[in-house]
């Protein structure tokens, strides 16, 4: 299958992180689309019930697969055991973590930088490799709006984030002209599991379901980067074009 044709649906999706509030909806998503699906997560009992709620919704062929992202993602052969290679692949792979713990403890800000920028970029990199081999395919990377810019409230997270959607920005370039897209995804707030408990601005702020969506369209589209809401693109602009000696004394 190209890429344009992975593009237009349906083939096999893999979803890494499916068991996340963005990775499920991502996941429903595609199913109803025609997708056959490929379910990676940690979690062998979230897994079975997410792949059996998305079969009795939608009939859509479900595999699941055990993936734990920091102890797998760096080998390149883990793959091995997906039945077909799928023709896109969309990691949700993340953690928001706490700015107060990552910075009194090295190892919480090591799990934040790694969970967000090591294992979701390796974990791509691999796939990336046989993608280009076969000469198709699309990845998917769920980064963030935190990434634009390193905030007091959350520079850690967002730091990883900047260099995942640097990794994205890179493999998109590199696999350029090989018949192979690379897609970024950056949501800004979204009503998950991850932000209970937060005051979220409406406007601002997307569900799971919207950010699944905004995927899709962007896949069938072959876009490059989008944000979810769309607004945030503009926020981004704005926020990265804010004079240092200004920005250092907003405390958000």
């Amino acid at each position: 299958m190209s890429a344009e044709r992975s593009a237009a649906g349906p083939g096999t999706a893999l979803v890494l992180g499916a068991t996340s509030d963005i990775g499920r909806a991502i996941a429903r998503e595609l199913a109803a689309d025609g997708w056959r699906l490929q379910l990676a997560a940690r979690n062998a009992d979230q897994l079975r019930r997410e792949a059996a709620d998305i079969g009795a919704r939608s009939r859509a062929p479900v595999q699941t697969r055990l993936f734990e992202a920091l102890a797998q993602a760096g080998d390149g052969s883990w793959p091995d055991g997906l039945a077909p290679l799928p023709d896109l692949a969309v990691c949700v792979v993340g953690l928001l973590g706490e700015q107060t713990a990552s910075e009194s403890d090295p190892s919480e800000a090591a799990l934040v930088m790694r969970t967000n920028y090591e294992a979701p970029a390796l974990a791509l990199g691999v796939l990336a490799a046989r993608f280009a081999q076969r000469g198709n395919g699309v990845l998917v990377g769920v980064s963030s709006v935190a990434g634009e810019r390193g905030r007091a409230a959350n520079y850690v997270y967002g730091s990883a984030k900047a260099g995942f959607s640097a990794f994205l920005s890179g493999l998109r370039a590199r696999l350029a002209g090989t018949g192979v897209h690379v897609l970024t995804v950056k949501p800004g707030f979204v009503r998950t599991r991850m932000t209970a408990g937060m005051a979220l601005p409406p406007l601002l702020t997307a569900t799971p379901e919207q950010v699944a969506g905004a995927v899709l369209r962007a896949v069938r589209r072959q876009r490059n980067v989008i944000y979810s809401p769309a607004i945030w693109r503009l926020i981004a602009l704005a926020v990265r074009a804010m004079p240092e000696r200004l920005f250092k004394r907003l405390r958000f």
